[in-house]
């Protein structure tokens, strides 16, 4: 497997995980954003949810991300493969939509940005949980 060090430390976080999280990072803010400017087309949202508010709910959520980052380039890489499990799992929230209403109430462009969301989300959570799976069978 191709691996890429991040800074110049190890454990060695493979270039497919950096990919999946900035695929993710992207997804996520895109159906953050589209959520939030287009907020009045989602149907049955809490009225006390406003456009600044799902910004706010992404920078909290994109903070874990941001804290796996810093832990694993601080040599901490179960905690901070843990951040990035969190951080990924966040992902699949958006699915709550369907939860209010049926998927063909949504608008295309909130099905779309929802659910490459959630396919990024699975495809990040998956690498992180092998990442941290094979790191914490080197203690044995």
């Amino acid at each position: 497997m191709n691996h890429h060090n991040v800074g110049d430390q190890s454990p060695k976080v493979p270039v497919l995980f950096l990919v999946l999280a900035a695929i993710y990072f992207l997804a996520s803010l895109g159906h953050f954003a589209h959520n939030a400017e287009f907020i009045c087309e989602y149907p049955n949202l809490p009225e006390w949810l406003t456009r600044a508010k799902v910004y706010g709910f992404w920078i909290a959520i994109t903070l874990f991300g941001v804290m796996g980052y810093a832990l694993l380039r601080k040599k901490r890489a179960v905690l901070g493969l843990l951040f990035f499990a969190a951080y990924a799992a966040f992902g699949f929230d958006g699915l709550g939509h369907y939860a209010v209403a049926p998927m063909a109430w949504h608008t295309f462009g909130a099905n779309f940005t929802i659910l490459s969301e959630v396919a990024a989300a699975a495809a990040l959570l998956g690498v992180t949980l092998h990442l941290l799976l094979r790191h914490l069978q080197r203690f044995r």
